[in-house]
């Protein structure tokens, strides 16, 4: 603009930079600054034109109004109140701050000395101050043009009982896949392509889970080795979209890449298919105490994070990244949900997984599901359709709450996991165990009134082995990553059958996709939310490297020349079966009384297990037979034979119809009652009454 006017009082809410008819409104909270200022610079973010002081505080918030000025507005903000790190606070006013409701971001982040707000190297460490001025370098908000609703008004909303999750990275997906347009390969564009949207319709998949789409950057580690941090865990900008993810046209300008991002939406919805985000509401980039100063710590840093009490000159690292948001606090919790309303109402989003989540719980007193952020998210009316999916750990102590997360969460269920890896692998889990799982683990979320869907299932996610790997795989190889293999989980359930990693064996090379189709059929077939990993229906491989996350390269994105399609046609099927038997999605628990929906269990000699037959270690092999509610006659039957051999099992209350088997080997169509079934070896099978 060539003439910057006077700034008004403008108004205290909402908070960020919003265009309004005439001007811009700017509102920023901060409990502990004496002064915020506004400092408006060139298109560029090179110059800065001029400084105001906002007025305020008003209940808390910094505020002004720039008449005149409009979207495409570049600005950064300066907090000045005490630098005091032994009582938590830690303002500078030579560090530019990034507005955390910044819509729009510009420029390119370095890592560099001036960031910091302490003097690296001072004999005081980060109780030191810096005063150089890091303006040029540093990233800068831009003013987004005003709020544009989605396309859709009514986009898909599935039932949770309905639900199938398949959770995939944007670039990952289609960076390689055939049949989209070279310009689009590995863009939010990519992903609602014809060819992606035809892949995930074949599968039946309804929900795709995306992993972390916001505004990351590298941390100083991965930037020294000229890594990045690829799976997008640093979030910094909490309602923008990665421009890393855009069209290369669209990269540098952030309104491109969230109309890319917003029509990603549209088309998926369009196909019928639902979009979660994976959401990192528990840690920022600034880390530890040792930190930068980009944003947050530079404007509250005592409200923005939670601080070790006996010094509070060092941060709480609950999340393993450094430090951890203080969501206890009301702006705190006001900005969380503030965010997440933004990617529902403005960009169209159908739900959220947060990562780390126990950290939204996390009072002076531990883990609460009663927590104030968890009452008000239930509470918001914009969210109150949203799917919300829990990861139900933390890195703190008590930080494993599986099963206490509250209303209509759904929650990463680990021993599902571990479980069916387990039975498959022949890892030393029984009968008992496995039927507990693929029941929806009754013993962990049947209290309350939660349902079966709470479980989200899973045998691979982007963290760990691919299916491939855990069946070809002893142990980790990570040596891509630079760390010299110490990073990744160690002891992780896998097995190599033979032969580390890929080999000409035959006869390994069989057992492995039996076990893998085994896996899958049982994911796909249980209780519960299935979530499937992009990759594993096509084999998809990473050479062992069970922490990807820094492999933005072959290693880690989607092998598509080499898929295989009769894992893919083995998805599809199971999707399909579970899709026409509502007793495989049943929403309700199976109580086996009168008048509602039951389940029998049955060993291989056709008699109904007793207590002692859980028990029985030497004897692995068993089925489910599912009836509906008021019905005289099973529905449906599902034999697990992980024994190396086929296994004959008897089938009582014939006759029976065979409708899947995960091996594709079973050649009997029919089979009368009393008459034994031969089930393949390493094999799920399904059978409907005649």
């Amino acid at each position: 603009m060539a003439h910057l006017p006077d700034l008004h009082p403008g108004w205290h809410e909402p908070l960020g930079a919003l265009a309004r008819d005439g001007g811009v409104n700017f509102a920023v909270a901060s409990e502990h600054a004496t002064r915020i200022e506004l400092c408006i610079f060139d298109a560029e973010g090179q110059r800065e034109l001029r400084r105001y002081a906002l007025c305020g505080p008003s209940d808390g918030v910094f505020h002004g109004f720039l008449p005149g000025a409009g979207p495409g507005l570049v600005y950064g903000l300066r907090a000045h109140g005490p630098y005091a790190p032994e009582q938590g606070q830690r303002f500078n006013p030579h560090k530019l701050l990034l507005d955390p409701y910044a819509r729009e971001i510009v420029g390119h982040f370095d890592w560099r000395a001036e960031h910091h707000g302490y003097e690296l190297g001072h004999p005081d460490g980060p109780r030191s101050l810096d005063m150089r001025d890091n303006a040029v370098q540093a990233l800068k908000a831009r003013v987004a043009p005003m709020p544009v609703a989605p396309a859709r008004a009514h986009p898909p909303r599935r039932a949770a009982s309905d639900i199938v999750l398949y959770e995939v990275h944007v670039k990952g997906f289609s960076r390689l896949l055939p049949g989209v347009p070279e310009d689009l390969r590995g863009c939010y564009a990519g992903l609602a392509h014809p060819a992606a949207i035809a892949h995930f319709r074949r599968l039946g998949v309804t929900t795709l889970s995306l992993l972390p789409i916001q505004y990351c950057i590298a941390e100083p580690h991965l930037a020294e080795r000229g890594l990045q941090n690829y799976w997008g865990y640093n979030t910094l900008g909490f309602f923008c979209p990665d421009p890393r993810w855009a069209q290369a046209t669209h990269r540098d300008d952030p309104t491109a890449v969230t109309a890319e991002f917003r029509h990603m939406v549209d088309g998926l919805h369009e196909a019928g298919l639902e979009v979660v985000l994976d959401v990192v509401y528990n840690h920022t980039p600034e880390g530890n105490e040792f930190g930068p100063t980009l944003s947050f710590r530079g404007l509250d840093n005592a409200t923005w994070y939670r601080l070790v009490s006996e010094d509070r000159s060092r941060s709480e690292n609950l999340t393993g990244c450094g430090n951890t948001l203080n969501c206890a606090h009301p702006r705190v919790t006001q900005f969380v949900l503030d965010s997440l309303r933004y990617w529902v109402a403005e960009l169209g989003v159908d739900g959220f997984r947060f990562d780390l989540a126990p950290v939204l719980g996390r009072t002076s007193q531990g883990y609460d599901p009663g927590a104030a952020f968890f009452t008000a998210l239930r509470q918001d009316p914009v969210l109150a359709g949203v799917h919300l999916i829990a990861e139900p750990w933390d890195a703190g102590h008590d930080g494993y709450q599986l099963g206490r997360f509250p209303g209509r969460f759904l929650e990463w269920n680990d021993k599902f996991r571990d479980a069916v890896r387990g039975y498959w692998l022949g890892a030393g889990v029984g009968r008992g165990e496995l039927a507990r799982r693929f029941m929806a683990s009754s013993d962990v979320f049947h209290h309350g009134q939660r349902r079966p869907a709470a479980s989200v299932n899973f045998v691979a996610v982007h963290d760990g082995f691919t299916l491939a790997d855990l069946t070809s795989y002893s142990t980790k190889h990570n040596q891509a990553n630079g760390e010299d293999n110490r990073d990744g989980r160690d002891g992780e359930l896998c097995a190599n059958f033979g032969a580390e990693g890929p080999t000409a064996d035959a006869a390994i090379n069989a057992t492995r996709e039996r076990v893998r189709r085994a896996l899958l059929a049982t994911l796909l077939l249980a209780q519960g939310t299935p979530m499937l990993c992009a990759g594993d229906e096509i084999a998809n491989s990473q050479r062992g490297n069970n922490n990807a996350y820094c492999q933005d390269n072959e290693t880690a994105w989607l092998n598509w020349p080499e898929a295989d399609d009769r894992m893919t046609e083995l998805v599809a099927q199971a999707l399909a079966l579970r899709a026409a038997e509502p007793l495989l999605r049943h929403p309700r628990w199976f109580a086996n009384a009168p008048g509602d929906a039951g389940i029998a269990w049955y060993g291989p000699s056709g008699r109904e297990m007793a207590p002692h037959d859980w028990h029985d270690a030497g004897q692995r092999a068993f089925g489910a037979q599912l009836r509906e509610a008021g019905a005289d006659a099973p529905r449906l039957m599902i034999v697990f034979n992980p024994e190396p051999e086929a296994l004959p099992f008897l089938l009582c209350n014939g006759p029976w119809r065979l409708v899947l088997d995960s091996s594709g080997e079973s050649a009997a169509p029919l089979v009368l009652p009393g008459q034994p079934l031969n089930v393949p070896a390493r094999s799920l099978i399904v059978l409907r009454h005649v």
